[in-house]
């Protein structure tokens, strides 16, 4: 743990491409540390394809941190400061100093097994990494694998320890779009079937924002047949066939989308209504059996709407989700969890997504990457979603 003065914190991102790992971390590192002019940084984020050698990037990487707090995970693309990092290439570093934040870092694996414990356990390792004086303001970032387990179940976890007051923010790691294998980092080391956080302490507010830009093409619908992430029934019905009615076709519905492997979101999903109202996106696939799949299992006799999406409200989502949390002058970055279903939706338009999100962040510089599913959590326990942007300032 570190702790600094209440000034303003001091940020670099740098990002490293082409096929030799090693020259790929060190030109990334150096251009994230050139900023800080010898301070050493107190969080360094790491964000990584998957095709790199891993244990090479968390060791350069950590042969220049210090004493750093290290986190990250692997991608299906990054961006930064409004330039898009294609997916399949590329690592991206930040590194941060001051700004009067507390940092812990904690870790779980067995996240298949128990994802509940695995939250509890790994927020209640970062909490005690944070040290003993509790800071007046408090968030947690969260790293986890995003192929293993039930992710609502890892923040049920989680939110045993923080309670309803520390908001949650974060991504699912991801693989280039293959759903093979993902991985987090934590300090030096790749960790799968895990997850990690990092305890945010800090004098000034936290502001975690979420939001998707989905609307509803159907009439509320009783989930009454589910069997993991199967869907079996809506309303009694095959689920397959009121899926299907309920498709608002833009130039056609290309059903290719939804017979895809590796879980290739189309301009439709699934929303779980809440008790506010709002909705949860669970994205929806056809497996290669010809079921009906969810990426995260939704409850069984839960309510749900078919929903879909136009790239225009994706975008200006977007830029409301980093307008709302950017509301303090001495913001240095913007930690950005984007969904690479959203990307695959805006196709061409992802470029434009991430100059739009940069204007959006102001005077701090965005700092993100494409995920396989996002925490955002600021009320009540559910907060992991699909298809959606989350955001937190620092």
């Amino acid at each position: 743990m570190r702790a600094l003065s209440s000034n303003s914190a001091v940020s670099g991102v740098g990002t490293g491409s082409g096929a030799d790992t090693r020259l790929a971390a060190e030109a990334a590192v150096d251009e994230a540390f050139r900023p800080l002019a010898g301070q050493e940084p107190d969080l360094v984020l790491v964000y990584a394809s998957v095709r790199y050698d891993l244990p090479t990037v968390l060791k350069t990487v950590s042969a220049a941190a210090g004493s750093a707090v290290i986190a990250g995970a692997t991608t299906s693309g990054q961006f930064e400061g409004g330039r898009l990092i294609e997916p399949g290439d590329g690592i991206a570093v930040l590194a941060l100093a001051g700004g009067g934040y507390r940092f812990g870092l904690g870790h779980a694996t067995g996240v298949q097994a128990d994802a509940t414990r695995a939250g509890r356990a790994l927020a209640r390792a970062a909490l005690d990494a944070a040290g003993p004086v509790r800071s007046p303001h408090e968030a947690v970032l969260v790293f986890s694998d995003g192929l293993a387990g039930d992710q609502q179940e890892l923040l049920n976890g989680i939110h045993k320890v923080t309670g309803f007051q520390i908001p949650v923010v974060g991504g699912a790691a991801a693989d280039d779009r293959s759903l093979a294998e993902t991985f987090v980092f934590a300090g030096d080391r790749v960790l799968r079937d895990a997850a990690v956080a990092v305890w945010i302490g800090s004098d000034r507010p936290l502001r975690v924002a979420g939001g998707h830009g989905w609307r509803p093409t159907s009439l509320p619908l009783m989930l009454s047949g589910v069997d993991g992430q199967v869907v079996k029934e809506l309303g009694g019905r095959p689920a397959r066939e009121v899926f299907w009615e309920n498709f608002r076709p833009r130039g056609g519905v290309d059903t290719k989308l939804y017979k895809k492997a590796g879980g290739y979101h189309s301009e439709h999903a699934f929303g779980l209504i809440q008790p506010d109202g709002s909705l949860l996106i669970r994205g929806a696939f056809i497996d290669s059996d010809g079921n009906l799949r969810t990426f995260s299992p939704m409850p069984p006799y839960s309510a749900v709407q078919v929903v879909s999406c136009e790239p225009d409200d994706l975008l200006e989502v977007g830029e409301q989700v980093v307008d709302s949390v950017v509301r303090d002058e001495e913001a240095s970055v913007v930690l950005v969890f984007d969904c690479v279903a959203r990307l695959d939706i805006l196709g061409e338009r992802g470029h434009e997504e991430v100059r739009r999100l940069q204007t959006a962040a102001r005077g701090a510089r965005t700092f993100g990457y494409y995920t396989y599913g996002e925490f955002a959590r600021t009320t009540g326990v559910a907060g992991y979603h699909n298809a959606t942007i989350a955001a937190l300032a620092l």
